[in-house]
């Protein structure tokens, strides 16, 4: 990258280049996905200065947080990664009920670790699906979306939403699984699987692809963990760093499952980590539903879960449980403390930092979305890279714009 640009600049020194310019490339979408910009100064078609621009996107999450009650929260946790929303929904609640010092159930974690991993396959399936459709292959795209359908069924069969999940409560789970749901499975990841390997045969040894990924925006082991990069990105580049492996939570200690590790740290390696991680994930949702325990989805604590529906509707302590939990000026009240809780995201590790002043709101918190350190990192890859290079470079990092709001 360096001797590119020295090699420039010898040539303008020697009077025989051409005269640098600065473009703007986004915010627009496809490409840059409708929320980034990048200034660059190029060199004919070679880019030798960038300058990143977040900020087109304002959600306001934390701050909404700060304004809403502990399980009002969790609706904005579904537009953070808006793709695998499953995961941001535990991410906070684990948080919150750290505070609390209550722990949910056997039940109720398993279905919560086989939800995350349900959407990140999703968020792999949408990632692998971008960057076929924005090099070209619209059939990838076409077939990921079939894949990811799959998966959003089963979504929609465990708390009722596709997209925005709301699927977690502080406590536990609003629901059990539905009676026939075990059944409901293994036709839905053989879509996967069919689709996890037709895209292997359509990308993986197409020399289009591979010239447009391989050696393009590589992020050396060192560099990455400066950058503080995290997820299949930071995998991708040596690191085989996973927080449901390094820092368990949930039910992860229990599972068997691999960590995909790249050699390159390039696009390709980040392709071939986030493909092998579709596999790994489905290995974890088939342990999780032969390994889940019959019994309680929910703790028993009545200051934080909702009574069932029967009591509320026929017995006066149910009636006041639900009136003090739901009404404003009650609700759960957290003890006054701080906590930092991390869970693996489909882009990396997901943090939530949370401060409880003993209120039935959160005085402050914090979220640490694994895209900032990723898309800051965009400089540094794209300098000296060609300005066809960002679309896959951009593409390999997953940006997703919901969690990057600053």
């Amino acid at each position: 990258m360096t001797e590119k640009i020295d090699k420039i600049v010898r040539e303008e020194e020697e009077g025989v280049g051409f005269q640098d310019m600065w473009i703007n490339l986004g915010p627009s979408h496809p490409a840059t996905h409708g929320i980034i910009n990048f200034k660059v100064r190029v060199h004919g078609e070679l880019i030798k200065e960038c300058d990143t621009h977040v900020g087109y996107l304002h959600r306001g999450f934390e701050k909404m947080c700060e304004t809403h009650t502990w399980n009002q929260s969790l609706i904005y946790t579904d537009r953070l990664n808006y793709v695998s929303p499953v995961i941001n929904n535990v991410g906070l609640a684990l948080a919150v009920e750290k505070l609390l010092g209550v722990e949910v159930p056997p039940r109720g974690q398993y279905i919560r670790t086989f939800g995350c991993e349900v959407s990140r396959i999703a968020d792999h399936l949408t990632c692998l699906a971008a960057v076929g459709l924005e090099l070209g292959a619209m059939t990838v795209m076409l077939y990921c979306m079939k894949a990811r359908e799959a998966m959003y069924e089963l979504l929609e069969m465990t708390c009722g939403g596709r997209v925005t999940t709301n699927f977690a409560r502080v406590g536990g789970q609003p629901k059990d699984l539905p009676d026939n749901f075990a059944a409901e499975c293994p036709a839905r990841f053989k879509v996967v699987k069919e689709v996890k390997d037709e895209v292997d045969k359509l990308l993986t040894k197409n020399k289009i692809f591979y010239d447009r990924c391989y050696n393009v925006g590589v992020m050396p082991k060192e560099e990455a963990l400066n950058r503080s990069w995290t997820g299949p990105c930071l995998r991708a580049s040596g690191v085989p760093y996973d927080v449901r492996r390094d820092k368990p939570y949930l039910v992860y200690d229990q599972m068997d499952f691999a960590i995909p590790v790249g050699t390159n740290g390039d696009c390709f390696d980040r392709y071939l980590v986030r493909l092998e991680e579709i596999e790994q994930s489905m290995k974890i949702c088939q342990q999780a539903m032969e390994k889940m325990p019959k019994g309680a989805f929910n703790c028993e604590d009545a200051r934080v879960v909702l009574p069932p529906k029967e009591q509320v509707y026929n017995t006066i302590e149910g009636l006041m449980n639900h009136f003090k939990l739901i009404m404003h000026g009650h609700g759960i009240r957290v003890p006054a403390g701080e906590v930092y809780q991390a869970v693996e995201a489909g882009n990396g590790e997901l943090g939530f930092y949370v401060v409880s002043d003993g209120t039935e709101k959160a005085y402050r918190v914090r979220c640490r979305p694994p895209c900032l350190p990723l898309t800051a990192s965009m400089k540094y890859m794209n300098e000296g890279s060609f300005i066809a290079d960002i679309v896959p470079i951009f593409d390999s990092i997953n940006m997703i714009g919901g969690e990057l709001d600053r």
